[in-house]
C-alpha cells in the first residue's frame, strides 16, 4: 500500500485490494435432547423413563419423564468420546412433577470413568420448570478430548416422577485470538523447513523430486535414511542387512539437492552402529573438501539409544560406550572439516532407556542429588568428563504408535515446550556452563513411527504438521525435519491403525509427504503453506487463544507485514475467531491462503489440480479487531499488510523541502520520487524501517530544481 504527493501541490491516493468477506457463523451448543435425542447421543439410562412424554414440556412437543424406583437411578446420555474444548457448561430444564422435592446430582464420565458428582443446590419444585447450568470445570470435564457420558442421578429422598427437557452443552463464546506484534519470541530459522530423504526411494532422482522440494520451499534435507543410517556404508552404497546396492547413492542425493532450491544444505547421519570414525571422516572429506558441497550438519548415528537400531558394539545401545566412541568420531570428522557442526541423539527424561549396561555408569545430578542411569545424562556427563562438546542434540518425536486418536494427536504439539525445557535442563545439569551453546535440533517428526495407518495420510496429519512446526517455532529448537519425502504404502492393520473412528478416506497409510512420483498427501500441502507463513529474517510473535481447538500462530515479516496462521481442529464445526491485534494496524484487505476439507475432497474425487491445491482468496474487513470464520479441519493463513502510510509537509528554511513519513514502527517503507507524475516513473530514494511512527525527511531545493513528486510505498 502507498501514499504519495508532490512538493509543489500534492495529493494523496490510497490503493486497496477488494474482495468478498466470508460469511460468519455463530458457535452452536451441542444439543443432547429436544423432542428427542440428537447429535448421536444414546439413551443409557438406568431407571424407568419415557423419551416421548407430552405433558408437561418446556420447549417443543416432548420431554423425558423419569420415574425412579430408588436412589441413585439416573437418566443417562452416552456418546462416543468427544472433545469438550468448545463448550463451557452443561444445562437442562427440570420439572418437579406434582409432588416435587426430589434431590438430584449430575456427574460426567471420561472414556467411561466417572468424575466427581455435583449436587444440585436445591430440591425440585412441584409443577415448575427450573433450569440448571453447571460449568464443565465443576463436572471435571472442561477441555477434555474424551467425554463419553453425562448422568442426571436421583439422590436419597423423595422419588416422585419428574421431567427433563432441553438438555445441551452450552457453546463457549467466540474464540479470541490475541496477537501481540510487539512481543517477539525469536527469529525464524531456515532449518525449520526440512524433509528426510531415503536411500530406498525409487522415484527420488527425478525432475519431479526437484520440483516437489521447490514447491514446498524446502531449505534443508536429511539423509541417507533413518535407522538404516546405522547400517549404511556410503562408499559402497550398501547396508549390513542388504547386500544389494541401494537405488540412491550419495551422488544421486547430491544431484537432486544441488538442483533444488535448498541451497545444497543437509543433515547427514553417519554410521555409528556398524561403521567407523574413519569412514565418517572420509564422508565429510568427500563431501566438503573434494566436492565443495559445504554440508554443515552431521549426526553420529540415528536413534542409538533404541533397541530397534542396529548396533554391533559389544555393549549395544549403551550411552557410555556411545560417548567413548563418539569422541573419536568428533575428533576425526572435525579434522576433516573444522567448519562442520556435529550432533548426537538424545531423549527427554533423565532415566529414559535404562538397561543393564548403563547401570554400570551412574551419574549424579548435583542440582537434585539424584543418581540417574538414563541415556542422556550418562552421555552428556561422559562427554563432559572427556573434554568433548557436541554442537547440537538431536531429538525425534512421534507422538502416536499403532493406536491412533485424532484429537489426541492435535493436542500433542504442546509437548515441544516441555521437551525443550527438559533437554536444556539436562544440558545445564550434566554439562554445566560449557553447554550453553549446544543447540537443540529435531531431525525427525511425524504422527507415528510405524509404517503408518489411516491417520498418516489424512487431513488430520496435515494439521498436525502445521501445529507441530508452529509450536516448535516458539521454543529454542532450531530445526524441524519431517519424516519423510517418500516412504512406502501400508495396508496392514497390524502395522497401522485403520479404525473407522479416525478421520479420512485414504485406504492406506504412508509416512511420506508424497506417494509415488507426485501423489501429494495433506502433509505436503501443510509443508507448502508453512513455507508461505514464515521465512528467514522473519520474527515469531506471541499468539494466544481462548479455544484449544482454534490455535493461532503469528509471524512478523521483515517487511513489517504480519501473517496469522489459524488451525481449526474440529472435524465438523465452523468457528468464529475474534482477532485482536496489538502493535500493528493492518489495511482492510488481506490475502487468505487455506487448505482443508474442500481441497482434500477434491483430491478424493480426482478433481483438477488447482482445486486440490492451496486456495487463495481476498478478505476485506481486517483491522485491529475483526472476526473471521474458520472452517472445520482447516489451515487458514491471513496475510495482513500494513495500513497505508501518509506524507505530511513540514515547515522548512528557504532552499529546503521537508516532509514527514507517518507510518508504523517495525514496518519497512520505501521513499520514491518522480519528476513527471503523469509518466509514473518512480525512483527509489531510500528504504526505512521505522523505529517509531514517524520519520522526517529533508531535501535541498535550488532555484533551478525541476518539479518533483514524492511518495512513500510499503513493499512486501
Amino acid at each position: 500500500m502507498m501514499r504519495f504527493f508532490s512538493w509543489r501541490g500534492g495529493y494523496l491516493v490510497a490503493v486497496l485490494l477488494v474482495g468478498v468477506a466470508l460469511a460468519a457463523q455463530a458457535q452452536n451448543p451441542l444439543v443432547i435432547y429436544t423432542d428427542g435425542l440428537a447429535n448421536n447421543f444414546d439413551d443409557w439410562s438406568y431407571t424407568t423413563r419415557n423419551f416421548a412424554n407430552i405433558i408437561p414440556v418446556h420447549g417443543g412437543t416432548k420431554s423425558i419423564s423419569v420415574s425412579p424406583a430408588g436412589a441413585y437411578e439416573a437418566i443417562s446420555f452416552h456418546h462416543a468420546d468427544f472433545n469438550t474444548s468448545y463448550y463451557t457448561n452443561f444445562s437442562f430444564w427440570v420439572h418437579g412433577g406434582t409432588s416435587g422435592g426430589q434431590l438430584l446430582q449430575v456427574y460426567a464420565e471420561l472414556s467411561g470413568v466417572g468424575q466427581p458428582a455435583y449436587t444440585l443446590p436445591v430440591a425440585l419444585t412441584a409443577n415448575t420448570w427450573q433450569q440448571f447450568t453447571i460449568p464443565l470445570s465443576t463436572l471435571g470435564v472442561a477441555d477434555k478430548p474424551n467425554c463419553s457420558r453425562i448422568n442426571i442421578q436421583v439422590r436419597p429422598g423423595p422419588l416422585g416422577t419428574f421431567y427433563v427437557d432441553d438438555v445441551q452443552f452450552g457453546a463457549k463464546p467466540v474464540g479470541v485470538l490475541n496477537i501481540n506484534a510487539t512481543q517477539a519470541v525469536r527469529s525464524v530459522d531456515s532449518r525449520w523447513f526440512g524433509v528426510n530423504l531415503a536411500m530406498w526411494d525409487n522415484d527420488f532422482d527425478t525432475p519431479q523430486s526437484v520440483s516437489l522440494l521447490n514447491e514446498m520451499g524446502t531449505r534443508i534435507v536429511r539423509l541417507p535414511g533413518g535407522s538404516l543410517s546405522d547400517e549404511y556404508h556410503w562408499m559402497s552404497n550398501t547396508t549390513l542387512s542388504n547386500t544389494w546396492t541401494w537405488v540412491n547413492s550419495f551422488s544421486k542425493f547430491i544431484h537432486v539437492i544441488t538442483n533444488a532450491s535448498v541451497n545444497a544444505q543437509a543433515f547427514v547421519t553417519v554410521n555409528y552402529g556398524t561403521g567407523t570414525p574413519q569412514e565418517a571422516a572420509a564422508w565429510v572429506r568427500h563431501a566438503n573438501v573434494t566436492n565443495q558441497l559445504g554440508f554443515k550438519y552431521w549426526e553420529i548415528g540415528n536413534e542409538c539409544y533404541g533397541t530397534w537400531e542396529t548396533d554391533s558394539n559389544n555393549l549395544p545401545h549403551d550411552a557410555y560406550t556411545y560417548a567413548l566412541r563418539a569422541t573419536n568420531y568428533l575428533a576425526r570428522m572435525r579434522a576433516a572439516d573444522p567448519t562442520i557442526k556435529i550432533g548426537i541423539p538424545v531423549v527427554t527424561g533423565e532415566n529414559t532407556y535404562v538397561n543393564g549396561y548403563t547401570t554400570n555408569h551412574p551419574t549424579i545430578n548435583a542440582r537434585t542429588g539424584t543418581t540417574n542411569y538414563g541415556w542422556t545424562p550418562v552421555l552428556l556427563a561422559t562427554l563432559k568428563s572427556l573434554g568433548y562438546t557436541p554442537d547440537y542434540l538431536v531429538h525425534h518425536v512421534y507422538p502416536e504408535y499403532l493406536t491412533d486418536n485424532d484429537q489426541t494427536l492435535l493436542q500433542a504439539s504442546a509437548n515441544w515446550a516441555s521437551d525443550a525445557a527438559d533437554l536444556r535442563q539436562q544440558i545445564t545439569d550434566y554439562f554445566g556452563s560449557g553447554g550453553t551453546n549446544i543447540e537443540l535440533i529435531c531431525t525427525e517428526n511425524n504422527a507415528d513411527a510405524s509404517n503408518g495407518g489411516k491417520q498418516s495420510t489424512s487431513l488430520v496429519n496435515g494439521l498436525y504438521y502445521a501445529d507441530s512446526l508452529g509450536s516448535l517455532m516458539k521454543t529454542e529448537f532450531n530445526s524441524f525435519v519431517w519424516w519423510d519425502l517418500r516412504n512406502s504404502a501400508n495396508t496392514d492393520p497390524a502395522q497401522g491403525d485403520f479404525s473407522a473412528s479416525l478421520y479420512g478416506w485414504r485406504t492406506y497409510g504412508d509416512l511420506g509427504l508424497v506417494n509415488g512420483p507426485t501423489n501429494r498427501h495433506p502433509t505436503f500441502y501443510a509443508a507448502k503453506l508453512m513455507s508461505y507463513f514464515a521465512r528467514t529474517n522473519d520474527t515469531v510473535l506471541n499468539a494466544t487463544t481462548t479455544y484449544s481447538l482454534l490455535t493461532p500462530y503469528a509471524i512478523r515479516h521483515a517487511s513489517g507485514a504480519v501473517s496469522l496462521l489459524t488451525l481449526n481442529k474440529d472435524p465438523t464445526t465452523n468457528y468464529n475467531g475474534q482477532i485482536l491485534l496489538n502493535g500493528f494496524t493492518p489495511g482492510s484487505a488481506a490475502t487468505v491462503l487455506s487448505y482443508g476439507i474442500p481441497q482434500d475432497e477434491a483430491t478424493r474425487t480426482n478433481a483438477v489440480y488447482p482445486a486440490q491445491n492451496i486456495a487463495t482468496n481476498i478478505f476485506v474487513g481486517a483491522g485491529t479487531n475483526f472476526t473471521y470464520n474458520f472452517p472445520p479441519l482447516s489451515l487458514t493463513l491471513l496475510n495482513l499488510v500494513p495500513s497505508a502510510p501518509r506524507l505530511a509537509m513540514l515547515a522548512a528554511p528557504a532552499g529546503q523541502f521537508a516532509f514527514q513519513l507517518q507510518g508504523q514502527a517495525n514496518v519497512r517503507y520505501v521513499i520514491q520520487s518522480s519528476s513527471n507524475l503523469a509518466v509514473f516513473s518512480w525512483t527509489s530514494v531510500s528504504t526505512n524501517t521505522l523505529t517509531n511512527s514517524t520519520l522526517n525527511v529533508t531535501n535541498l531545493v535550488s532555484a533551478g530544481t525541476p518539479q518533483k513528486y514524492w511518495r512513500a510505498v510499503w513493499l512486501p
